[in-house]
């Protein structure tokens, strides 16, 4: 089945059709060099507390790269400059190694402002920056220095009545009172090994938890974790740049091998005394995450098995000492992280999400472990919970009821009995940040071809305002290319159990009939991804760019891949590599019946789990892709970290032979066409080393390959300047083998 995006009710601007703009086609130094392109993106848009004022992040007009504050005040309905990055902070910003590797983490660049967070009463905020905090008032519009030390301060927050602001120096936890300035010291053994209210590499890389602890509503008391790394193997990692070669001796959980040892305790603020929780013998475990109950006395956490199969969220009530399993989370294979718990003001219920029948929906239970009722059904995922209606019983959610490649707000009774309602418009794929009362919403809203604009919106839907319509008008940036864009083509093919796989296909523009054209199929194929969507991503510009070369551009989401509930994910269990690639073949085969695709250039790209793919494609389906990119790839899965990697292949004890069969080199001699691999040379997440050990194998075996290296270039190859190269090289090294 085929459909173009108009029966997705996607419609360009009239622009279009306006002959008094010249058409352009797209050049890769236009598309890597001018972060305007897409036009205003507003970043981190968040509702005040108090549902006055909508804030975000915006680049300055001059310095793209550095942000400032913004708000839109909904009182005098206008947008300005609330906070200058720069008259905080003007000079080069000095990050701590931790820092940096947190941002890393968190996929945060960029300077100034990065990160804020607003009082609970929306009478202050806070932000870090260049290492110290700043705390500003709204009413007096002034800011003042919290902290100038020589140490950092990270993991930066208020507390739940605005009376402290808390934070990590040099591996402890400290919380300073505002009034008098005094700092209280929670914990003084971190250093070396020990780091308190600190998240472990796994748990930021992961499992998406950047903090390590959790103020109570009442202010008293703080839970943290306090984490040893003396059990995990010590390595040295190389990080090559242009000028040297810097050295790091980095403890990592290579699979199988040991994690930190993890504690979790309750300190009060009074007297600075540890309560320990009992989280059982078996030490072997992770801390996945951790919240206080509306009762302010009691803590939940969620324990996690090392295979990742059992999920336990429990309870311990800090009076009594006693700890409850609230429910269980029990698979066959995984069992999926979210942050979906919300606990009811009513202390008597909460909210909690589950793909117990197969896909992620929510249900409804009292505190003490009764479930209630299942609040959502459907052969569809909810993405996450936005917000809750407590005094008119409705929860808000983002989810797929309508199709998995839009994500939409919708709205559904709590207690009782009712229809799932949308609420947003479909034809984009809408991000929302709901306010505290639920009465309006954020709409981030974009299509594939037109970039995101942001408007608020009452709970029903209704349009307020504009905060950014980015219209695409005479003055927009992106309006000179619009008219020589592809209008990609969506459709469906069967997987060989049967399962939907969704494509998309941007063709090459100015097509000639009776013509032949190469194929370039973009693949990432691992979990938790999906990349077959109606939304905007800068990332199509070069898809677009290389449709306007004479290429068709192929993109299809294979089992494993995400948002289609836990029959399409579980078939890679314990075997990667391989039903990922069989159904890419499926896509190639279906490519194989378009009259205007030949087959004898198909060519495939993807980058760190889509490197893998791509040279996973090529070892073991030379007959199908006649060339590939691969950047960034896993090569060795022993080369990984716990978390992840046992999540989907288990223990390497327990599966040897699925970690054997899952890495790249058994099958590298079967290597036949032109291939290039990629990597940034001070990677932390894929190391290095995945990309050497296979060029030694290669050379070793006479197998012909070319690289592309980045000195000092992490693993998402950031930069202007290394983005246009990298996709210079990507672009040349089609054309010099396809004949372009």
């Amino acid at each position: 089945m085929r459909v173009t995006l108009s029966s997705l009710a996607l419609c360009l601007p009239l622009i279009l059709c306006s002959a008094t703009i010249a058409a352009k086609p797209l050049s890769l130094e236009r598309i890597f060099d001018d972060p305007n392109l897409a036009g205003k993106a507003p970043v981190k848009l968040k509702f005040s507390p108090d549902g006055k004022r909508v804030t975000y992040l915006q680049g300055k007009t001059n310095d793209y790269n550095r942000y400032d504050l913004w708000e839109y005040n909904l009182k005098d309905k206008s947008n300005r400059l609330l906070v200058d990055s720069a008259a905080l902070f003007s000079g080069p910003e000095t990050l701590s190694d931790e820092e940096k590797a947190r941002r890393e983490r968190q996929r945060v660049f960029g300077r100034g402002i990065l990160e804020y967070t607003w009082s609970n009463d929306g009478k202050a905020l806070l932000f870090p920056l260049n290492g110290d905090l700043y705390h500003y008032q709204i009413d007096s519009g002034k800011s003042n220095k919290l902290t100038n030390t020589p140490a950092f301060e990270t993991d930066a927050r208020f507390s739940p009545k605005g009376n402290y602001v808390s934070f990590i120096r040099e591996q402890n936890l400290y919380a300073l009172e505002l009034a008098s300035g005094k700092e209280i010291a929670l914990s003084t053994d971190g250093g070396g090994v020990i780091k308190n209210g600190m998240a472990e590499f796994v748990a930021q890389e992961e499992m998406s938890r950047m903090t390590g602890y959790w103020w109570s509503g009442d202010e008293k008391k703080i839970a943290f974790t306090r984490i040893d790394e003396s059990p995990v193997e010590e390595a040295i990692r190389n990080e090559i740049y242009a000028d040297e070669v810097k050295l790091f001796n980095q403890r990592y959980p290579f699979t199988g091998t040991s994690n930190v040892k993890i504690a979790l305790g309750v300190v009060k603020l009074n007297n600075q005394q540890v309560d320990w929780i009992d989280l059982g013998k078996n030490e072997d475990i992770y801390i996945a995450r951790a919240k206080w109950l509306k009762d302010d006395k009691t803590l939940s956490y969620q324990w996690q098995n090392r295979s990742q199969q059992a999920l336990e969220l429990r309870f311990y009530n800090t009076k009594t000492k006693q700890q409850t399993v609230a429910l269980t989370e029990q698979s066959d294979t995984w069992v999926n992280l979210h942050f979906d718990l919300r606990f009811l003001a009513d202390k008597k219920h909460f909210v909690w999400a589950s793909e117990r029948d197969g896909y992620k929906h929510l249900y409804l239970y009292r505190t003490n472990g009764q479930l209630i009722r299942q609040i959502t059904k459907g052969e569809w995922i909810v993405d996450s919970i936005k917000g809750i209606d407590e005094t008119k019983g409705i929860i808000y959610f983002a989810g797929r009821a309508d199709t998995p490649l839009e994500q939409h707000l919708y709205s559904a009774p709590i207690f009782t009995s009712g229809n799932t309602k949308r609420i947003t418009q479909t034809g984009s794929y809408h991000k929302v940040v709901v306010a505290k009362d639920a009465k309006t919403f954020i709409d981030n809203s974009s299509s594939v071809n037109k970039p995101n604009s942001v408007a608020l919106r009452k709970a029903n839907g209704e349009f307020i305002t504009w905060l950014e319509q980015n219209k695409l008008d005479g003055t927009h940036p992106l309006t000179p290319y619009l008219s020589k864009l592809a209008e990609p083509e969506y459709g469906t093919i069967k997987a060989e159990d049967g399962q939907t796989l969704h494509y998309r296909i941007f063709k090459p523009t100015n097509m000639e009939k009776g013509k032949k054209y190469p194929v370039m199929v973009n693949v990432y194929g691992g979990p938790h991804a999906q990349r077959v969507t109606n939304s905007w991503r800068s990332k199509n510009l070069y898809f677009q760019y290389m449709a306007q070369q004479g290429y068709v551009i192929f993109q299809l989401d294979n089992r494993g891949s995400y948002n289609r509930g836990t029959a399409f994910e579980a078939p890679i269990y314990k075997k990667l590599g391989v039903v990922e690639v069989a159904d890419q073949i499926k896509g190639v085969e279906f490519l194989r019946s378009l009259d205007y695709v030949d087959p004898t250039r198909v060519g495939i790209y993807g980058h760190s789990y889509g490197g893998y793919m791509a040279l996973m494609a090529m070892f073991k389906a030379g007959d199908y892709f006649q060339a590939g990119v691969s950047g960034a790839p896993v090569t060795d899965w022993a080369l990984y970290d716990t978390h992840y990697t046992e999540r989907y292949l288990g223990h390497p004890q327990s599966n040897a032979t699925g970690y054997a069969q899952s890495a790249v080199f058994p099958f590298a001699d079967n290597l036949n066409g032109p291939l290039m691999i990629y990597h940034g040379m001070a990677d932390d997440n894929v190391l290095f080393t995945h990309a050497t050990k296979l060029f030694k194998q290669l050379q070793d075996n006479a197998k012909p390959f070319e690289m592309m290296t980045y000195p000092g270039s992490k693993h998402s190859l950031r930069g202007k300047k290394v983005q246009t190269h990298l996709h210079q090289t990507i672009t040349n090294f089609f054309n010099r083998h396809f004949n372009m």
